[in-house]
């Protein structure tokens, strides 16, 4: 439906507002609300103990946001859930804090990265390059925190977001310049449908205030030429690329994809820059937490938490970086609909042994998908502390135990940094104990 005149916060003091879902986003927005004087009506699925006045969705909350003139939904929440689309065919207008807040700053001084996978160490890395070369940045978005926030620090020279398909559908308006990793499938349960979750992942790259989309020069996206905006600018890593990478300490070259699209990013946003400043700004890079992390060594066992990986395009670069090593992959997570099938090609070529080990709730729907063969064992499990036993006894004595699950870890665990505690812990119990035999 038609958008109102709310453009930023400011904006919202005459009228009656909601807020629709908690969590990280929304408990930032109420600081902001709050700051402005605005007392919300809120809403959220599951309140948690102490939310007094938080009222549930299934028990009158629906209701009491139909009651307000704007609502300002959290990313978690589908934009195309029936209540949210009930609210939203009532008139109700719904729009997310993100946007209110992009809507009251400069926008030559904000860029915005997403991608099905990469998009985290993307941003990240640019902010490093930034702030190596002696500018202030706002790391934030779908990492870190929401720049809305007055919890905050005063406002940066930059700000850089790391934009979720959730935040990118809600957004009226964008920054000049954005950038595009890659592209594949997740959260089809948010979204719907592939169609859908594309467009609107890749909205971020047309909508009002595009001008330039760094895109990774993959044919996955080069396929969807025309859902890239008006001036798309494919990448590929150059050999200075893979020394800026090869000084941040990445190897790979999904890794190498990531540094050329940050690079382009960096020299857009400031113009170009000494390669040799460049790679001195790139040292002392600290990786992703749960990102391909090494912990401790069991013997000559490699134990690797990449508990981060929320869907199989990273769980597929990851194993293409271990392609000479025998492999205990541990997969399985919540199910958001997405096909497998990316996953058992990937295995299916593989030249070594590989075991892995599928856990609940869509284990056994991966394991339906890959194919056992001399190479590919599958077996399907209950609990991570089994599966990190049984790979540990197979991968003795000197192979590889990773968990990569290739699926959020909502359901059995809070997040993936609470799924790569687990893991962590459990590898733990085995230190003290002799190396499993094989």
């Amino acid at each position: 439906m038609p958008r109102s005149d709310v453009r930023t916060f400011s904006d919202l003091q005459s009228r009656k507002v909601g807020v629709f879902g908690l969590g990280v986003e929304g408990r930032a927005t109420l600081r902001r609300l709050h700051l402005l004087g605005i007392r919300a009506v809120v809403v959220d699925d599951a309140p948690k103990a102490g939310d007094d006045e938080v009222l549930q969705t299934s028990s009158g909350g629906i209701e009491a946001l139909a009651t307000c003139e704007v609502v300002l939904k959290t990313p978690g929440i589908s934009a195309y859930r029936d209540d949210v689309l009930a609210l939203n065919a009532a008139g109700i207008e719904i729009r997310s804090a993100l946007d209110l807040w992009f809507g009251g700053v400069d926008p030559s001084r904000v860029v915005m990265v997403t991608g099905t996978k990469g998009k985290s160490t993307t941003t990240t890395f640019l902010a490093h390059l930034l702030e190596g070369l002696g500018e202030s940045v706002v790391l934030g978005g779908n990492i870190g925190d929401p720049p809305y926030d007055p919890d905050l620090s005063p406002e940066a020279e930059f700000t850089i977001l790391e934009i979720s398909s959730f935040q990118a559908e809600a957004l009226t308006s964008v920054p000049p310049l954005v950038g595009v990793t890659s592209l594949g499938e997740d959260h089809l349960d948010w979204h719907g449908s592939v169609d859908r979750y594309v467009a609107d992942k890749l909205s971020l790259t047309s909508k009002p205030g595009a001008k330039v989309a760094v895109v990774a020069d993959e044919p996955v996206l080069r396929a969807q030429r025309d859902l890239l905006g008006p001036s798309p600018i494919f990448v590929k890593p150059s050999d200075f690329d893979r020394a800026l990478s090869a000084a941040a300490g990445f190897s790979g070259d999904h890794h190498h994809r990531n540094v050329a699209v940050a690079r382009e990013l960096l020299e857009r946003l400031i113009g170009p820059t000494d390669p040799e400043a460049l790679l001195s700004a790139a040292l002392g890079y600290k990786r992703l937490e749960s990102r391909f992390t090494d912990l401790v060594p069991l013997g000559a066992i490699r134990v690797i938490d990449d508990s981060l990986a929320t869907n199989p395009l990273p769980t597929i670069a990851g194993l293409a970086g271990l392609s000479h090593d025998r492999v205990a992959l541990i997969v399985g997570g919540r199910d958001r609909g997405v096909s497998y099938e990316p996953l058992a090609e990937a295995l299916g070529g593989r030249t070594v042994p590989t075991l892995v080990l599928c856990l609940p709730e869509n284990g056994a729907r991966i394991a339906d998908a890959l194919q056992e063969s001399d190479l590919v064992q599958v077996r399907v499990l209950e609990t991570l502390a089994e599966a990190v036993d049984c790979g540990l006894e197979w991968a003795a004595p000197d192979g590889v135990l990773l968990l990569s699950p290739a699926a959020p870890s909502f359901g059995q665990f809070l997040d993936y940094r609470d799924r790569a505690a687990r893991f962590a812990e459990v590898v733990d119990l085995h230190r003290d104990a002799t190396t499993p035999s094989s």
